[in-house]
């Protein structure tokens, strides 16, 4: 096995790939990516084009089960989350968007590519890592990686260095030559992502990538993959009903639910402050409630804490007053962001769509 990078012809413009294998802990800095798009013309700066666009996109399957009901959505560059409940629709546009399930009605696109008409040619340009288990265990990561690698078009050689850079990055070097049986669930999701970044993509289509994974796992993943999307320049969509976990590793969101868009928007959007005051207290919560409702506030309980509108500073000063009367030891008092459950929750003060 010769652990070093393709010749430079066989990648995008002719440019140099830059070394995966950096991003690893204790690695060094990795150098930029490549410049130049297939055909050697240069991108935007920044990138003006959304790398993924549906216009009134919908699929309804036999027996009238709609799975996406005329999304209209436009996907920016850099890590996206597709977030959203089992059975949102999110498996569904990810099949239409690599060209293998056609619409209902409606028009989706790809990197400026129909993915009705143009479905291969846009499936040379991803890396998609599938939801489920499909991984072949009587083969070596090394030799299933590589076979996707000559599938996507690199000549011999070259599929088998990207199989042990891709590998590499994924942290899967030393194990590459073990048969996928007897990998671990974490590992075998690490073979999933180290196939789809084989062909060098200029975008990853990522489908539940912490499916089966414990907690330790998941962040392990969620941080390999905003290591990609910040160190080498690749474009993530990372569909995920794990809302807490995927915001963390996100430039944008998209929200679905039963096929329709619930928000596109930035992250900082999704968790902006909001007019609400949450306080917190060790012991008392109840008697503070029905204390700040005898001075004219209306407090709800929400896990640990009450929920307090913000009608203004003078707010700050009835909480403070009424927590020292009580003599009640104060743990948090801050202005309350939004979270992206309650976009589902339909909670009170949630974020508007």
């Amino acid at each position: 096995m010769v652990d070093t990078m393709p010749p430079s012809q066989y990648w995008p413009g002719g440019t140099t790939p830059p070394d995966l294998s950096a991003a690893l802990p204790g690695g060094t800095t990795p150098p930029d990516p490549p410049a130049a798009l297939p055909g050697g013309t240069t991108p935007p700066d920044p990138p003006a084009q959304a790398v993924i666009q549906t216009r009134a996109l919908t699929k309804v399957y036999p027996g009238n089960v709609t799975a996406l009901d005329g999304l209209t959505v436009g996907v920016a560059p850099g890590v996206t989350g597709l977030i959203g409940a089992n059975g949102a629709g999110k498996s569904t546009l990810i099949k239409i968007l690599l060209g293998l399930l056609p619409p209902t009605k409606g028009q989706a696109t790809v990197l400026g590519r129909d993915c009705q008409t143009s479905g291969e040619t846009i499936r040379t340009l991803l890396g998609y890592m599938p939801e489920h288990d499909c991984l072949p265990p009587d083969v070596t990561a090394t030799e299933f990686v590589t076979h996707l690698g000559r599938m996507s078009g690199l000549p011999p050689t070259v599929a088998k260095e990207r199989a042990a850079e891709s590998l590499r990055h994924v942290g899967l070097h030393e194990e590459r030559y073990r048969l996928i049986g007897t990998y671990s669930t974490g590992m075998k999701q690490r073979v999933k992502l180290a196939q789809a970044l084989a062909g060098d993509p200029r975008l990853l289509l990522l489908d539940e990538p912490t499916n089966g994974l414990d907690p330790a796992g998941r962040t392990a993943m969620l941080e390999l993959i905003g290591r990609i999307g910040a160190e080498f320049g690749i474009s993530i969509m990372v569909a995920s009903h794990l809302l807490g976990e995927i915001e963390r590793i996100c430039d944008h969101l998209v929200a679905i639910d039963a096929g329709r868009l619930l928000r596109a928007d930035s992250i900082t959007s999704f968790t902006a402050v909001s007019e609400v005051l949450a306080v917190e207290v060790e012991e008392g919560l109840a008697q503070l409630q029905q204390e700040l409702k005898a001075r004219g506030l209306t407090a709800t309980v929400a896990q640990r804490a009450l929920l307090v509108p913000l009608g203004g500073d003078d707010t700050y000063d009835v909480v403070r007053d009424a927590v020292a009367d009580l003599a009640l030891p104060l743990c948090r008092l801050e202005q309350r962001r939004h979270q992206v459950e309650e976009l589902f929750r339909g909670d009170e003060g949630a974020a508007h769509v």
